[in-house]
């Protein structure tokens, strides 16, 4: 946590649809029930395990990028990065479902400049994340998905 820094307001969420049932209401109506989420635009993101091997799907809240899309490994700000990020840096092959879309994609860690960049962007979107950073001494990873073809 930054000194002298005051903690940004946070804004209060409702968390009626969240994880895997956010998941699946999002599958089942390819996105019609999910995509909208507290304001922001959500897709799903899968990972592969790294000691499990399996498939793991998450919602969470995008930014457009070019092709692509950013994500935000903020968990909240807690203390250790996601595991859905440890997945992605140790195999960045992931799929990304948009609405009914899906898609191959690879995923990297923006660097900085890029980084700070995108961060603000992603910020627009969700102001939260502000948040999130100052409840933690780690750099909240930005995380590029950058599709291997889309229409």
């Amino acid at each position: 946590m930054s000194e002298g820094r005051a903690t940004p307001p946070y804004k209060s969420v409702d968390l009626t649809v969240f994880g895997p049932e956010h998941v699946r209401l999002y599958r089942e109506t390819n996105g019609e029930k999910g995509y909208e989420w507290n304001g922001a635009k959500i897709l799903l993101l899968t990972t592969c395990g790294r000691r499990s091997g399996q498939a793991r799907t998450i919602p969470i809240i995008f930014t457009p990028h070019g092709q692509g899309w950013v994500v935000i490994a903020s968990q909240g700000g807690a203390p250790k990065h996601p595991a859905w990020y440890l997945n992605l840096v140790d195999n960045p092959r992931v799929q990304v479902q948009v609405k009914g879309d899906v898609y191959e994609a690879t995923a990297r860690t923006a660097p900085p400049p890029e980084r700070e960049q995108l961060w603000s962007e992603a910020v627009r979107t969700w102001p939260n994340y502000n948040v999130y950073q100052s409840r933690t001494s780690r750099e909240i990873p930005v995380v590029v998905l950058d599709p291997m073809r889309r229409p």
